[in-house]
């Protein structure tokens, strides 16, 4: 069969082909290989954080791989944020928006030089997202490699990783930790390279890819730099080159059932709620109309959790992974997949999951025998949240379901702070954090999850409830705590007319949540409303604040005749 033509070759002697070739030429490519199909080795290495130092060694091995399968790899760089480090500055707004400038650098380097296809090494939060939302948007052979979880510490004797010491900093704000205890903690979480060790985002994203069916099965989670993970690159290097030939592409794969897969695996482990609004931007930037949030409403009560893993049970990531990982996860849910679904072996889901056995079905658990009666993940609706809430129940009953209290309000977090410290937020409160949405934030930066663990520090995570239209870090799963509240305050939404005192009503059963305000109350207070100043409204983070789209929508930015606002 003659070997399809690829949109990187030009006609030899053409000036696209005579420039192009001028700068291979002196990169020491041979000239036969400039027909040869060109794959973009997508990498976010950086010396900022441990979650990406390791990825130039992965870039190495897959180039490598790439070449030995026929075609020439070229390695592009792209933005690298990681929460515990480029979350520092504008209150964390670089998180979000850093995202979307992933996807538009992606386009930039592949869609500009008219690449053949794309590997994308993932690692933290937002990377993952943002090459899912990159591979949609260009739609061509695209294939996502997890680049491992890693390895965590003891201190004093009992296990720690970043999750403990993020507790840890705000339990010492409250004054409830020694500092020099929690410098210690610090001293032991992460013991080399790799995303966060506990099932939060990263580590839910990755398994996001694989359920999706772009990542090769059996490759999420996986410890950075195993020798299983090495299998899995040098797999991934020759896979995308026969993908290119094959032209599959990520819209072939991306269909309404392999959305659904996806939002499954993540209720069957109670993942991060951030993967909520990360797989709504890969539906939007694939104009896929899948509908996420309504998702994970409707399949919540169907999907039972498998799987009980740090932080939401008490297993580790790395027995997760020992017992299978998603692939044997996808084994126990079989009855409720699309298994016809496509994925980037060319193969149905059907047949990557045949002959599966499930290494150890005590950590992911048969459907008749799940670790939990309810979903970990609920969207919620009502009068304060038209559009949807978001919070994550755990996976522990909950002796308390409904919770009716006054509110207490704050616009930033160090006020939150604050108020806990000084003991104004009190039992039976409340905490309502807002101005930390979209737009408001911008880019949810706001530090909610700071919130949540500073009312924990102050013993009162079973005492008050928590309503923001912020975000959480995918390693928060304490007390009653609803986020992304959604319209945001900063928009006028319902959450910018509650005042100090108002009775909000949160109903777990009925999955409601309400302002208990009257109707005539609200309309004057409307009238009255003023949107409050914008923060951190230059560079970079303006443009996303006024070109970002709603949740509904992921949060992606969008043509500018579209932003509401």
């Amino acid at each position: 069969m003659t070997p399809r033509k690829l949109r990187s070759n030009f006609p030899r002697g053409s000036y696209l082909w005579s420039v192009r070739n001028a700068h291979w030429q002196a990169l020491g490519i041979p000239e036969e290989d400039c027909e040869k199909p060109k794959i973009a080795i997508v990498n976010s290495s950086s010396e900022l954080a441990a979650c990406f130092s390791h990825l130039d060694q992965v870039a190495a091995e897959i180039k490598k791989a790439i070449r030995a399968a026929g075609a020439v790899p070229f390695e592009i760089r792209t933005a690298a944020p990681s929460d515990f480090i480029t979350g520092a500055g504008a209150r964390g707004a670089y998180m979000l928006g850093a995202r979307d400038l992933i996807t538009n650098d992606i386009e930039v380097a592949v869609e500009g030089a008219q690449l053949d296809g794309m590997v994308c090494l993932t690692s933290c939060d937002k990377t993952v997202p943002g090459q899912l939302m990159a591979a949609a948007r260009l739609n061509i052979p695209t294939l996502l490699v997890p680049c491992g979880y890693q390895p965590s510490g003891e201190y004093q004797g009992q296990p720690v990783d970043i999750e403990e010491v993020f507790i840890g900093a705000m339990h010492a704000v409250t004054g409830h930790l020694p500092v020099e205890e929690l410098i210690g903690m610090s001293r032991q979480a992460v013991r080399g390279p790799g995303v966060c060790s506990g099932l939060g985002t990263a580590n839910s994203m990755h398994i996001v890819c694989e359920a999706l069916g772009l990542a090769l099965p059996g490759s999420a989670p996986v410890a950075a730099l195993s020798p299983k993970m090495m299998e899995d690159v040098r797999a991934a290097g020759a896979r995308i080159v026969q993908m290119v030939w094959d032209d599959l592409k990520p819209r072939d794969i991306l269909s309404p059932g392999a959305f659904a897969n996806a939002v499954r695996a993540i209720l069957a482990i109670g993942g991060s709620l951030n993967t909520v609004k990360h797989l709504q931007a890969v539906s939007t930037e694939g104009g896929c109309e899948v509908d996420v949030y309504s998702l994970f409403e409707t399949l919540g009560n169907q999907t039972p959790v498998l799987a009980g893993v740090r932080p939401v049970g008490h297993h580790t990531i790395e027995a997760f992974e020992a017992a299978g990982g998603c692939r044997a996860l996808m084994r126990q849910l079989q009855p409720l997949l699309d298994t016809d679904a496509l994925t980037v072996t060319g193969r149905s889901v059907a047949e990557n999951l045949q002959g599966l056995v499930v290494a150890d079905p005590e950590v992911i658990r048969p459907m008749d025998r799940p670790v939990a009666p309810r979903p970990a993940i609920v969207v919620m609706r009502g009068s304060l949240a038209p559009d949807s809430a978001l919070i994550k129940t755990g996976i522990a009953e909950r002796k308390l379901r409904q919770f009716t209290g006054p509110a207490i309000c704050f616009w930033t977090t160090d006020e939150a702070i604050a108020a806990l410290q000084d003991g104004r937020v009190r039992a039976g409160h409340v905490l309502v954090m807002r101005g930390a949405g979209v737009r408001g934030g911008p880019a949810m930066g706001g530090g909610a999850s700071r919130v949540v663990f500073a009312v924990d520090g102050a013993g009162l995570g079973e005492e008050i409830a928590m309503l923001t239209d912020g975000h959480l870090s995918g390693l928060v799963c304490k007390g009653l705590v609803l986020a992304e509240v959604s319209p945001e305050a900063a928009l006028g939404g319902p959450l910018a007319l509650v005042q100090d005192g108002d009775s909000i009503c949160i109903d777990l059963d009925s999955r409601r949540l309400d302002l208990l305000v009257d109707d005539a109350v609200l309309a004057a207070r409307r009238a009255a409303w003023q949107a409050p100043p914008l923060t951190h409204d230059t560079g970079w983070l303006q443009q996303y604040r006024r070109n970002a789209g709603p949740l509904s929508q992921g949060a992606v930015l969008v043509r500018h005749d579209k932003v509401p606002g």
